[in-house]
């Protein structure tokens, strides 16, 4: 049996059941809200279907941040955020270069294909006769 590592195994023992309900009780909000948008589809004014919508979306993210799992997805979050920053992104130059070279490369392997392509069609017919 596959041993479990300390960060999963302390995720796994900080889940109790209460956070259980509160994600339970989360995903309920974000389907009540998306009932009330398709049951009140008579309502003229659409902006008060969406605002419906996106209050039981702020409700359902509010409900599950209080629970740990929600905690531990905010701290990720945090963590890739931070990692993020850390980036070093290509500058324009950089990024154009390697765009046209990747676009030359597509071309030749395309052309390469393209001919193998009509070469053995041309020798399938051969061998077949069905010229």
């Amino acid at each position: 049996m596959m041993e479990k590592s300390g960060q999963q195994a302390a995720v796994e023992r900080d889940t109790n059941a209460l956070d259980i309900v509160l994600i339970v009780v989360a995903l309920a909000a974000l389907i009540a809200g998306l009932w009330a948008f398709y049951h009140y589809e008579d309502v003229e004014a659409a902006w008060i279907r969406w605002l419906i919508v996106l209050g039981s979306l702020v409700a359902a993210a509010l409900i599950a941040l209080t629970s740990q799992i929600g905690r531990n997805l905010w701290n990720f979050v945090q963590g890739s955020r931070v990692e993020l920053r850390k980036v070093v992104w290509p500058s324009r130059d950089e990024t154009v270069k390697t765009t046209l070279v990747v676009f030359l490369f597509v071309s030749i392997a395309g052309v390469f294909f393209w001919g193998l392509d009509i070469f053995l069609s041309w020798l399938a017919k051969k061998l077949t006769g069905a010229e």
